[in-house]
């Protein structure tokens, strides 16, 4: 599989195989077919593999430990995450370290290559007001700047991870000013999908912006990895789990009959066009929602099939409305 440069990171492979699936958090799968799924993207190029607790309570974690025995091949690197929320300073650094150390326990690993932070940044106490809801999988910009990346800073030096990086779904010009502070993350991860919408993981008002949020990260230096292809199914024929009509998710996949319809005219899947569309925009690596080898085969043919032409592109862009999102 073709890699590319990562940051300041080794090179990547063009497709990351992501844990929601290997989490069975994206529908009906067994822990076999998910071990079997880890063996066939490695076999197929693959060679990063990102993970975190919240996939499964676990158990992508647990899946990629049974796959390897601890043992991951060569060049084979894993990510893990921390939703950290907002605790009190004193307990960062425990909640932090515990986090990793559960998930080296269940991959049977010493030491993370990547280590991102899961919870989205916000710049002050106003957005967790709002959405008392989430405001479990929020952290403080401040937060972040005075305790947790200086933290991470320490880790990288302990050897306990290689690196750190953020999940940039939080608010977009808190992360773009992320990036371009000092030191930076080594990788970001990104919205990339048509509808540029990051669905029910969206706790702010205002536009998600996230190609302005890889463009920053471009021109900082850090490395992007592409998430949500599909937008968690809306981009694909059907939701593949009961979800209620007015869920984020619902009113996405509602918004792409068009692009659906494309598909259809084009004798395609939509997931398939999806994962196209996404490896057309400006990411190192597109990490896949996989929960079984087929899902992950039409994904590696998507790969392989290269960049769309430019007039697909632009055909694909005029089906949806991303001033929406």
């Amino acid at each position: 599989m073709l890699q590319k440069s990562f940051g300041k990171l080794p090179p990547v492979s063009l497709l990351t195989l992501g844990g929601g699936g290997l989490g069975m958090v994206w529908g009906e799968t067994t822990f076999d077919e998910c071990v079997a799924t880890v063996h066939a993207a490695v076999a197929a190029g693959i060679n990063l593999i990102d993970l975190a607790p919240r996939y499964g309570d676990g158990k992508a974690e647990l899946v990629v430990g049974e796959a390897f025995a601890g043992r991951l091949p060569g060049g084979v690197r894993v990510t893990s995450k921390c939703n950290l929320g907002n605790p009190p300073a004193a307990e960062i650094e425990p909640l932090v370290r515990q986090s990793i150390g559960g998930s080296l326990e269940r991959l049977r690993l010493s030491r993370l290559d990547l280590f991102l932070l899961h919870s989205n940044v916000v710049p002050d106490a106003d957005h967790t007001a709002r959405r008392p809801d989430a405001a479990s999988r929020m952290t403080l910009y401040g937060t972040f700047v005075d305790r947790v990346r200086p933290l991470f800073e320490r880790l990288v030096a302990e050897g306990l991870i290689g690196a750190w990086g953020l999940t940039g779904i939080g608010h977009p010009d808190t992360i773009i000013k992320l990036l371009g502070e000092r030191p930076a993350p080594a990788a970001v991860q990104c919205i990339a999908n048509l509808l540029d919408s990051p669905g029910g993981l969206k706790f702010f008002d205002g536009p998600a912006k996230p190609r302005a949020v890889m463009a920053a990260a471009r021109a900082n230096g850090v490395g992007v990895m592409g998430i949500r292809a599909v937008q968690a199914g809306a981009l694909t024929s059907a939701i593949d789990r009961s979800l209620p009509g007015d869920h984020p998710e619902m009113r996405d996949y509602a918004r792409a009959a068009g692009f659906r319809q494309l598909a259809g005219e084009l004798g395609v899947t939509p997931a398939l066009l999806a994962h196209r569309y996404a490896l057309s925009l400006d990411i190192d690596t597109l990490v896949l929602g996989v929960k079984n080898r087929q899902e992950l085969a039409e994904c590696v043919a998507a790969a392989e099939a290269g960049p769309l032409p430019p007039e697909l592109l632009a055909r694909i862009g005029q089906t949806v409305d991303r001033k929406a999102t």
